[in-house]
C-alpha cells in the first residue's frame, strides 16, 4: 500500500515559476505602443488645426444680449463642416467637448462652455437647426443631437449639442429655424435693396 502512495507523491510537480521578465517586457511594450498612438492622434489634431487656421476669431457675446427666448443646459459635442458629419473642426477651440449653457435671444445664440472657449452666433449667421443622431466622434439614438447650422466667415458649420433633457430639442429646432429664416431673409432683402440703389 505504501509504495503506490510514494510514487503518487513523486509524480506531483510544482507549478512552473512565472517569468516576470517576459511579463514586464510585454507591459512596457504595450505602454510604449499606447503612448505612440496617443502621440500620433495629437499630431493629427494639431495638423488639422493648422489647416483650419484661416477660420476667423469667434464672435464675442454682445454687452446687451437681450431677453432670453430659450435656455438649455447640456453638452457640446463638437463642430463639423456643414453637411459633412465626419469633417471635424478643431480650430478656435471648436473641437473641445465640454459642458454647455445655451441662451437664445433675438441677438443670436450664446454658448457658454465651462473649461473651454465661449462663443456667440449672431442671429444673422444662423442658418437653421435639426435633430440628428451623430456628429464627428459621437453617435446617439436617432434625434439625440441638436445640430445648429451657422455661418462663420466663408464657412458653414454644424455644431452638435445635447440637452440634459432631450425633450427640449424640438422647441429649440423650431425657434432656431424661425430666427434663422427671419434674419437670413431680412439680410438678403437689405443686400438686394443696397445693390439696386447703385
Amino acid at each position: 500500500m505504501t509504495p503506490p502512495l510514494i510514487h503518487l507523491a513523486e509524480a506531483q510537480k510544482s507549478a512552473p515559476v512565472t517569468d516576470w521578465a517576459a511579463r514586464i517586457g510585454w507591459v512596457v511594450g504595450l505602454l510604449v505602443f499606447v503612448v505612440f498612438v496617443y502621440w500620433l492622434m495629437r499630431q493629427g489634431w494639431k495638423w488639422r488645426g493648422t489647416l483650419q487656421g484661416d477660420l476667423p476669431e469667434l464672435p464675442a457675446t454682445p454687452a446687451e444680449l437681450g431677453e432670453p427666448r430659450l435656455t438649455l443646459s447640456g453638452r457640446y459635442h463638437g463642430s463639423t463642416t456643414a453637411g459633412q458629419w465626419l469633417d471635424r473642426i478643431v480650430a478656435r477651440g471648436l473641437g473641445t467637448r465640454s459642458r454647455a449653457e445655451l441662451t437664445l435671444t433675438d441677438q443670436g445664440l450664446d454658448v457658454v462652455r465651462p473649461g473651454a472657449e465661449d462663443f456667440f452666433v449672431p442671429a444673422a449667421a444662423l442658418r437653421g437647426a435639426r435633430l440628428d443622431k451623430g456628429i464627428a466622434g459621437k453617435v446617439l439614438p436617432e434625434g439625440g443631437l441638436l445640430i445648429v447650422t451657422w455661418r462663420h466667415g466663408d464657412k458653414e458649420i454644424d455644431s452638435g449639442f445635447r440637452s440634459d433633457r432631450a425633450g427640449e430639442h424640438p422647441a429649440w429646432v423650431e425657434a432656431l429655424n424661425r430666427l434663422g429664416t427671419t434674419e437670413h431673409s431680412t439680410s438678403t432683402t437689405e443686400h438686394t435693396e443696397t445693390e439696386g440703389a447703385r
